[in-house]
């Protein structure tokens, strides 16, 4: 455990305090346990409003970090923090990645393969019909199917998932000592038997309208791809669609009928260009799942072993389990950036690097 975890935890438990607020007392600081340990002199020069100002002093004066994330853990809720090798690969790829990240379950390598598969919380006939098959045929392929534990389409995915012998995780929009809604608190149950419910909120943090987009750009984060099935023009899944088109991630629309409403919103995104889907395999040739799970299964293979060549060993030296821009590889290492380049698209086919875009790379 990193000496820094507790201090992480606690600082991401402070009300007001959201990921860009932590980076910046992260970047001001250094270390987080430097912040915390800083006299109120010094938090008051902080650029942050008075509300937050005043939510960080007294946070402070009534919480031990040490205290509290021993608490996190009586409640049966794990951590990974965003410097942890251990945190999810493709969320750490998204700009406004959660610094600290609760789960109940298992987080791993196999969910860097994993589809959203969101819709409306007023699912027809038709919309359960499609989600259960393209589900089914997802897993089947080797998918880990990620959605919200919302009524409607996010349910049926999981279920659909859970039925398949499949994994699923499941993002909240509150903090995990709370099952929302408690109709679900079964099937979140087995959810953490056979993947993971996660979320960036801390305990004790309830469930309100405000927090959904913030969710959303997990699930589309935690994931290679988003498939909407069914959803009103309005609805929560489109949202998540525009999030993952922001992230870089491919968005996938299952058609429906014309005079359905909660067609609208798929229909209306496959004419502005996202891609449609009948089957699964529109979905597996788009992402090229098979050369991603040759990738995945070298790095995960216990005959893997590290590069003979002296540059891609001193590149993964430099890495050493952190992400890290091509410029400041190119640096540390003392080579050329035509040469780093090179080295690093042959490691990835190794699978001993993976590309997480923007020029970073990492393990």
């Amino acid at each position: 455990m990193t000496k820094e975890l507790p201090y992480w935890v606690a600082t991401s438990a402070i009300p007001g305090v959201g990921t860009q607020t932590f980076n910046y007392l992260l970047k001001k600081f250094k270390t987080l346990k430097r912040f915390w340990n800083a006299s109120s002199e010094d938090i008051k020069k902080l650029k942050v409003d008075l509300k937050t100002r005043d939510s960080i002093l007294e946070f402070r004066s009534k919480v031990d970090p040490k205290i509290y994330l021993e608490k996190v853990y009586e409640a049966g809720i794990k951590v990974v923090i965003a410097i942890d090798r251990d945190y999810p690969a493709n969320l750490r790829q998204i700009q406004d990645c959660p610094p600290v990240l609760y789960y109940k379950g298992t987080l791993l390598s196999q969910d860097d393969l994993a589809i959203a598969v969101v819709g409306s919380r007023r699912a027809t006939i038709y919309g359960r019909q499609v989600t259960e098959k393209l589900v089914s045929s997802l897993v089947m392929s080797g998918l880990v199917i990620v959605s919200g534990l919302a009524r409607g389409i996010d349910s049926i995915a999981h279920r659909a998932a859970l039925d398949a012998g499949g994994r699923t995780i499941a993002v909240l929009g509150n903090g995990l000592d709370t099952i929302y809604p408690p109709e679900n608190k079964r099937l979140a149950e087995e959810i953490v038997e056979n993947g993971a419910i996660v979320s960036e909120f801390p305990l004790g943090f309830p469930s309100v309208p405000s927090n959904f987009p913030a969710r959303n750009r997990i699930i589309s984060g935690l994931s290679l791809g988003v498939l909407v099935t069914e959803g009103a023009i309005d609805s929560g899944s489109m949202i998540t669609a525009g999030q993952a088109a922001e992230q870089g991630r491919e968005v996938f629309a299952v058609p429906g009928p014309i005079t359905g409403k909660m067609s609208e919103g798929a229909n209306n995104l496959i004419k502005e260009g996202v891609h449609p889907v009948t089957e699964a395999v529109d979905i597996l040739e788009i992402l090229n799942i098979e050369r991603k799970r040759r990738i995945l299964d070298a790095k995960d293979s216990p005959l893997r072993i590290k590069p003979n060549d002296k540059m891609q060993a001193k590149i993964l030296e430099i890495l050493d389990g952190q992400s890290k821009h091509i410029d400041l590889i190119a640096r540390e290492t003392g080579f050329s950036i035509d040469k780093v380049n090179s080295a690093l698209g042959l490691m990835e086919i190794k699978g001993f690097v993976k590309n997480y875009g923007a020029g970073m790379w990492g393990i």
